[in-house]
């Protein structure tokens, strides 16, 4: 089968599960978009799932994200950096990506808004909700998802609000290893309705993986992120 053909075959499966868990929720399939996470895949396979009329792209390493994007400069895409992001490296993510998931502490917000006004551009944040309290923190591996706790959330955001450059877009999750999803994903819309109770516009939920894109579904996500369903089982050697 050829790469192009495997693409296709994925991507259709994918937009099958979204469709299916959109109907079971009682929720449209157009309020749900799929970001396409090419991690350790070429631009070759980005060229291909846009021309099968994906839109979104995210990188979750700024590496990859700084070589990838521009590559594909010619392409309708919007790119998007899901990853934890250290704050000297804002300005190479702000000129390739148009939404940063992963804001979740202030210095990020200052480097964000230094960036974003530098570049004379506008950058949509979301704000990583840590949902450790719902599972455990990746125990195999001692490793945190990262995130501000949701108690820290209504501090945060207004910083964001109130930075040059930046656009408070909502929140983003990953269910803990080992979580039950439906109950972290849960925690995970309440705090979103909080913050859209005061920033109307803030209204992105960005959750859901290969794994748990069903349950992200039922409790509102807005935005899934998939990688290993769309492109295959990653390789230490890509």
């Amino acid at each position: 089968m050829s790469r192009q053909a495997e693409l296709k075959d994925n991507l259709e499966r994918v937009r099958d599960r979204i469709q299916t868990a959109c109907a079971a929720a009682g929720r449209s399939p157009d309020a749900v978009t799929l970001i396409a996470i090419t991690k350790t895949f070429p631009v070759s396979d980005v060229r291909i799932l846009a021309e099968l009329g994906l839109e979104h792209v995210g990188e979750n390493r700024e590496q990859e994200l700084k070589v990838k994007a521009p590559e594909c400069a010619d392409l309708d895409l919007t790119w998007h950096f899901v990853g934890q992001l250290q704050s000297n490296k804002a300005g190479s993510v702000v000129r390739n990506a148009a939404v940063v998931h992963s804001v979740d502490r202030s210095s990020l917000v200052t480097a964000l808004s230094r960036a974003a006004v530098d570049e004379e551009c506008t950058l949509r944040c979301l704000l990583q909700v840590s949902l450790a309290a719902y599972g455990p923190e990746d125990a195999a591996t001692g490793q945190s998802r990262g995130g501000v706790l949701p108690a820290d959330v209504p501090a945060l955001a207004a910083e964001v609000a109130q930075a040059d450059g930046l656009e408070l877009g909502g929140v983003m999750a990953v269910a803990p290893l080992g979580a039950d999803p439906d109950r972290a994903f849960e925690g995970l819309f309440r705090v979103a309705a909080r913050l859209r109770s005061e920033h109307a516009g803030a209204d992105w939920i960005s959750a859901g993986m290969t794994g748990d894109l069903e349950a992200a579904i039922r409790y509102g996500a807005t935005h899934v992120r998939l990688g290993r369903a769309l492109l295959g089982t990653r390789s230490s050697l890509r």
